[in-house]
């Protein structure tokens, strides 16, 4: 019996963790299947060709020229290999693990984040890795955040940066908390175990992609606020509002209570006709007031 309640706690959980997301990725691929995520798939022939040739006697170079990117390259080099870099797989990992990243990580960023915004993503991590690492060999290992002068020759190429890059925005995009906790923790504990270039760039990555959703958030609230809103940290308070025009009040009402006339205004009645004379009945009078003669007396 202990064991239903936490069951459903589990459930609970799950559902407000990754309910978001996998309702958004399950959506598109029932309605469109892999027609969702072109450029996914893309990504991954793509990282399949070059596994392919720079394996060949007569690829490796091209490859390299193409997608290769190292420290000690001119800094104008390697921002031009830095895109297509993400693509590149290192030498001395298992392609199957990039290709199962580009295609798991990549493919759900592209249906909930957009190809756009997957791009960017991924291209941030990916440069933020690569400028830390010329950053990290001139601090020197004495630094706690330096990397030895070997590190410079040591080839940078790979999707792991852009992969951990698009898994904690997605987290953050979707309210995910845990799973970001998990990415930023795996990532430090990879650091602490061994500590290489690899798993440095791969902090600077995140701290690239927090930059980025503190900025999203940011603009979230002032879009939020609107421009009436008090900006606090500014210490401006809002604009006036227009003033709104109101039609004028109406006066007060008129008195409308009826009074009787004054005692004076009253015409005192006639004396009462002697006996004997004959009263002229209202006809009588009427007549006479619409003729002009006097009234018939018998």
């Amino acid at each position: 019996m202990p064991s239903e309640p936490s069951a459903d706690g589990a459930r609970a959980f799950a559902r407000r963790e990754w309910g978001p997301l996998y309702t958004a990725v399950r959506t598109a691929l029932v309605e469109r299947r892999w027609r969702a995520v072109p450029m996914t798939l893309t990504a991954v022939c793509l990282t399949a060709f070059f596994q392919l040739v720079q394996n060949q006697p007569w690829g490796y170079e091209p490859v390299q020229v193409i997608g290769s990117v190292r420290a000690e390259y001119p800094l104008w080099v390697a921002l031009l290999r830095t895109p297509l870099s993400l693509f590149v797989p290192a030498l001395d990992l298992p392609v199957w693990g990039a290709l199962a990243q580009i295609l798991l990580v990549f493919g759900i960023a592209e249906i909930c984040l957009g190809r756009l915004r997957t791009l960017v993503i991924a291209y941030v991590s990916t440069l933020a890795g690569t400028l830390y690492a010329r950053i990290a060999i001139a601090l020197g290992p004495e630094n706690a955040l330096g990397l030895p002068a070997a590190d410079a020759h040591v080839v940078d190429t790979g999707p792991s940066a852009a992969v951990i890059g698009l898994a904690l925005y997605l987290g953050y995009r979707y309210r995910a908390w845990l799973t970001m906790n998990l990415v930023i923790a795996a990532m430090v504990i990879e650091v602490l175990i061994k500590n290489n270039l690899a798993g440095k760039e791969h902090l600077a990555a995140i701290a690239a992609v927090l930059v980025v959703c503190a900025v999203t958030a940011l603009r979230g609230r002032r879009r939020q606020r609107g421009p009436g809103s008090r900006d606090v940290s500014r210490g401006r308070s809002p604009a006036p509002a227009p003033e709104v025009s109101r039609a004028p009040s109406p006066g007060p009402a008129p008195d409308v209570s009826w009074e009787p006339p004054p005692a004076a205004a009253l015409t005192e009645p006639s004396a009462a006709p002697p006996a004997g004379a004959v009263c002229p009945s209202p006809d009588a009078e009427t007549a006479t007031t619409r003729s002009g003669a006097p009234p018939i007396r018998s």
